[in-house]
């Protein structure tokens, strides 16, 4: 499944993305620097998981937690700043990916053999400035 958007249609955009894997309890967002993937995920837990705290980029802090009254915890994850497996299980992903909670994560390749085999896994692409691109793939059963 693919779809095309910009900042305009980026709402409508993260609810048919949920619609579709809303039963996945970990995606993984594939992307490029400057791709989307926080905007996406900001779209998501704000228009469609009616989050209400701020909603930020845990770059540093590699995991941020969020709460939606549809789904309970959300754990944001940003495994850009990690250099492997190891560091990643030291920073407590593994709890959150097992925890039954809806886990996004951003880079997801800096650690990919810790993802659970029914991972939903998204990819951005640049199309131009204001356009990117996002396709689903192997969503959950």
């Amino acid at each position: 499944m693919q779809f095309n958007f910009s900042l305009h249609t980026i709402n409508a955009i993260a609810r048919q993305v949920w619609n579709t894997g809303k039963d996945c309890r970990v995606w993984a967002l594939h992307g490029e620097m400057g791709t989307g993937k926080t905007t996406f995920i900001h779209s998501l837990c704000q228009e469609v998981l009616q989050v209400t705290s701020a909603i930020g980029s845990p770059t540093y802090s590699i995991i941020n937690e969020y709460t939606s009254p549809l789904t309970g915890s959300i754990f944001h994850m940003d495994w850009y700043r990690l250099s492997g497996e190891e560091e990643a299980l030291q920073a407590g992903v593994e709890d959150a990916l097992y925890s039954n909670q809806l886990c996004l994560v951003e880079w997801p390749d800096r650690a990919a053999n810790l993802l659970p085999p029914n991972t939903l896994h998204i990819y951005l692409e640049l199309l131009s400035q204001t356009e990117r691109s996002l396709r689903i793939q192997t969503p959950c059963m």
